[in-house]
């Protein structure tokens, strides 16, 4: 698992649901998932982000709503203890306002964006956004799409995660496997091929995952070469999908000039910068 999926997982477990089926998180908790010891400094962030709400034209209030609560101090005394009961977006604010340098802090900026994206995007809105916004969009599903067919193809009896992974390739990109992709594609040494591909190739490739996994379950395979043979399978079909579509084969799109890896560097250098001029 890479260090998205283990800070997903993270910023999960200290997710809330209330009564009404509503999700929050807690500001003391999520502080000290961002790594911040002194509650003064975190405070500080979270008043950044509420201008930076009201900025948006969005009242902060429905967004940090104060929770305190009564904390032991010792000898039976209690005090009270400021906190919050965040939204999604509310921790998305804290994380684009928090210390840069943490690197905890861009791994949940790049969670809490995509997630209240998720959360809010539609049709209209996914035409609307850049090239490179879609592929970090697209890029997201498919990380999280491939981690739940993993956990279908382990079920299915898969051991050999390579040769599974490079079945569903062989089906789509007419017998490439992923090295081959990544050779043709120019990239270094076990550089992500995901990373390298544009909004159109990621979301063919998130198709053929989404439906393998469907069909592991469906047939309920139990035996990794019945897996490749479907994964190899299920490529094939989403291949003939877009030729009888009028598309473009998936080899035959372009690479993007800059990896989304890339993207996120320059992207943390520009914050690290507009930090340093606050």
């Amino acid at each position: 698992m890479n260090e998205m999926d283990k800070s997903s997982k993270t910023f999960e477990s200290i997710k809330h649901i209330d009564k009404n089926g509503v999700e929050f998180w807690y500001a003391r908790e999520l502080m000290k998932v961002l790594s911040y010891k002194d509650w003064r400094y975190f405070d500080a962030v979270i008043e950044k982000a509420k201008i930076a709400c009201e900025n948006s034209e969005i009242s902060h209030i429905d967004h940090f709503v104060v929770s305190n609560k009564m904390v032991e101090i010792g000898s039976s005394a209690k005090r009270e203890q400021k906190d919050y009961r965040l939204t999604r977006y509310a921790c998305y604010l804290i994380a684009q306002n928090a210390n840069p340098r943490l690197k905890i802090v861009a791994l949940a900026q790049t969670y809490f964006a995509v997630q209240t994206r998720k959360q809010e995007i539609n049709e209209k809105e996914y035409s609307m956004l850049t090239e490179d916004e879609k592929r970090f969009y697209q890029r997201d599903l498919t990380r999280r799409g491939n981690y739940s067919l993993n956990q279908a193809a382990k079920n299915a009896g898969v051991k050999n995660f390579d040769k599974f992974h490079n079945s569903g390739y062989k089906g789509l990109y007419n017998g490439e496997t992923a090295d081959d992709i990544a050779k043709r594609k120019g990239l270094r040494y076990r550089e992500d091929i995901l990373d390298n591909m544009g909004s159109e190739e990621l979301a063919a490739n998130l198709f053929r995952i989404t439906q393998t996994e469907s069909r592991l379950k469906r047939d309920k395979v139990n035996t990794e070469k019945k897996a490749c043979d479907t994964h190899n399978k299920i490529g094939k079909i989403v291949r003939k999908a877009i030729k009888e579509a009028g598309g473009t084969m998936p080899e035959n799109l372009p690479t993007p000039e800059k990896s989304l890896k890339q993207l996120e560097k320059e992207n943390q250098k520009n914050l690290k910068i507009k930090d340093t001029k606050k």
